[in-house]
């Protein structure tokens, strides 16, 4: 239950400060008019004329100020002329202020030439008025009293303009931020689909090509049961590309008619292995219910890419062996053969494909030849690290 609701009084600020708040909501009109409304309550009365000419005068000075953020170099000379015309009648009245906030506005709002001027016309107002009502022997005193009434609010009016131009800029710097980090969203999304797309058609293949020089060469004694497999691989290729497009078009796959595949499925993928005549074992340790299936992605795709390199690149006979090491904090995989290893003259996107998943949740990739022969890609997952 809140402190307050508790009999606990609330902070000595708080009322002020939700005051605030709902006040920066009110249509800038509307505050406009309560300052106007304002101000005229509170220098109504003293030294006016009476009758009409009074209230006109009054209700001059102060009515503009419901304009002035719309043009307030025109309410700024509205006022003026309203405060020349008072002075030509030799009445002093309070609503006078209402010229120290038009100036204000104009330093806020209007261009520096404005301001200027605008500061210009009140400092020689405030010379005149000094000249005409000042106490005797106090012209000096009472001119710089008003003018530094002036001074201060051109002041506030110039600081109210540089916070507002800082607000702008930071606003437009959070919008190029913003920007920018969509473009790189983006750029990611596209690096991303593109892995998801190389993984996927050049293991499918692959495994097509091994298939059918297994019916053209090796006469299978069940060729038809050979076809069916390479129509089952093509199948399988057209829903990771759908997938794959679904990301592209909708921004997120449709788990439930193309799932995306995991650690378990890593024993269909070494039988396809099997089936395609490089014959490989898998071994996974317990813990694979710990692991995210987005990591899990990623240790199918670097399992499939390596299986697929040594299919495309291992002579006949050559064996593989998968293994799988699940723990809360990583994942680790090693794909390893024992072909003879090949010089890598021109390395692919695979190997790279391979680093950057893995590099999206703080791993590395190694591959290359292990000392008695054969090669090894090794891959570590740090599932509490990942991006």
């Amino acid at each position: 239950m809140p402190a307050h609701r508790r009999g606990q009084a609330r902070p000595p600020g708080h009322q002020v400060k939700r005051l605030l708040v709902r006040a920066a909501h009110v249509p800038p009109i509307v505050q406009d008019a309560a300052l106007a409304a304002a101000l005229f309550a509170v220098t109504f009365g003293p030294g006016r004329l009476e009758g009409a000419t009074g209230l006109s005068l009054q209700a001059a000075l102060v009515l503009p100020l419901v304009w002035r953020r719309r043009a307030p170099l025109t309410v700024f000379g509205v006022i003026a002329a309203v405060a020349l015309a008072q002075w030509l009648l030799g009445v002093q009245l309070p609503a006078d202020a209402a010229l120290l906030i038009a100036l204000g506005t104009v330093t806020a709002r209007s261009p520096w030439r404005h301001a200027l001027l605008a500061g210009v016309v009140l400092e020689t107002g405030a010379v005149m008025s000094a000249a005409r009502w000042a106490p005797e022997g106090k012209f000096l005193a009472s001119a710089a009293a008003m003018t530094a009434a002036v001074a201060a609010c051109a002041l506030l009016g110039v600081n109210a303009r540089i916070r507002r131009a800082a607000q702008e800029d930071h606003v437009a710097h959070l919008e190029r931020e913003r920007d920018r980090k969509a473009q790189l969203a983006v750029v990611e999304e596209r690096a991303r689909i593109a892995r998801e797309m190389h993984d996927s058609v050049t293991h499918t293949l692959s495994v097509i090509v091994a298939l059918a020089d297994a019916v053209v060469h090796t006469r299978p004694d069940d060729p038809l049961a050979v076809t069916d497999q390479i129509a089952e691989t093509g199948r399988q290729a057209l829903t990771d590309m759908r997938r794959s497009l679904g990301i592209l078009r909708d921004g997120e796959p449709d788990a439930e008619r193309h799932p995306l595949p995991g650690i378990a499925q890593l024993e269909l993928l070494c039988d396809q292995m099997c089936a395609v005549g490089l014959p490989t074992r898998l071994r996974v340790d317990d813990g694979l219910a710990r692991v995210p299936a987005a990591a899990q992605l990623t240790a199918y795709r670097i399992v499939q890419e390596a299986l697929t390199n040594t299919l495309r690149h291992a002579p006949a006979g050559t064996r593989a062996e998968v293994r799988v090491s699940c723990s809360p904090r990583a994942v680790t995989v090693e794909v390893t053969d024992d072909g003879p290893a090949a010089p890598v003259t021109t390395p692919g996107r695979g190997i790279a494909g391979m680093r950057e998943r893995a590099a999206a949740y703080g791993g590395t990739v190694h591959a290359g030849p292990l000392p008695g022969g054969g090669w090894q890609v090794l891959s570590r997952l740090a599932l509490d690290g990942a991006r």
